[in-house]
């Protein structure tokens, strides 16, 4: 199988989903192999231009000609290396004929097994408030709560300002460390991080309530479907 992923969203990201799809898969396999991987990366400032001037038919063209070209170069799964970009999922399905493996659908699947009912979700504006993300979770019977109005314009702009260009200050942390805390107050049982990112400030000594991070997620459910082909 080779694995197309659509990335750039950010450099961050793509670096880790390309690095733990490697390891995954190589674990998976016993060892006997690694994924044939194309990534196409998009310009992260284009989406961010496109973001702020709510364009997102933009986005989504930009998004369905990447997967496109990945398909037609021979991918055989096309995953998307980030969480907000995913409310363009539909169009992205509906441009290309192979398999298109949905981040939250994988999240949602996860918890659901875990036997949780409430998870708090951290990510950008656009994931936290709008129900592209929400509602497949939803869906799934998964009760969701997310941080107050000036809460969450503080996890976005800790997104944005320093976790894409690799940053993690101890402010950060502190913060997301006291978001979760009110989630958890609002009946979270566990935290998921919705913006591929976080996971630079959040970890499991952050919180004793479980952590969901959707970027491992994403690359483990990729990795079962890749690891049972000879690649």
């Amino acid at each position: 199988m080779i694995i197309g992923i659509i990335g750039g969203l950010s450099a961050e990201s793509s670096a880790k989903y390309y690095s733990w799809l490697n390891r995954e898969v190589y674990e998976r396999s016993g060892g006997k192999f690694y994924p044939k991987i194309l990534l196409s990366s998009v310009d992260f400032e284009e989406f961010v231009a496109l973001k702020k001037a709510g364009d997102w038919d933009s986005q989504a063209a930009l998004l369905c000609a990447e997967a496109e070209r990945l398909e037609k170069a021979g991918a055989q799964l096309i995953i998307l290396a980030t969480n907000t970009m995913h409310k363009m999922a539909d169009q992205i399905i509906a441009s290309i004929s192979v398999p298109f493996l949905h981040l939250a659908d994988a999240t949602a699947e996860r918890i659901v097994a875990s036997g949780q009912k409430c998870t708090g979700l951290l990510g950008t504006i656009y994931t936290m408030e709008e129900d592209f993300y929400k509602s497949r979770l939803e869906e799934k019977g998964l009760e969701v709560v997310v941080p107050e109005a000036e809460d969450r314009k503080i996890v976005n702009d800790i997104i944005y300002d320093e976790l894409v260009k690799g940053v993690s200050s101890d402010t950060a942390r502190l913060e997301y460390q006291r978001i979760i805390k009110t989630l958890q107050q609002k009946g979270a049982q566990g935290i998921i991080l919705g913006c591929t990112e976080i996971n630079m400030a959040v970890d499991k000594t952050t919180t004793p309530l479980s952590i969901y991070d959707t970027t491992l997620i994403h690359v483990e459910e990729t990795a079962k479907l890749a690891a049972v082909t000879s690649i």
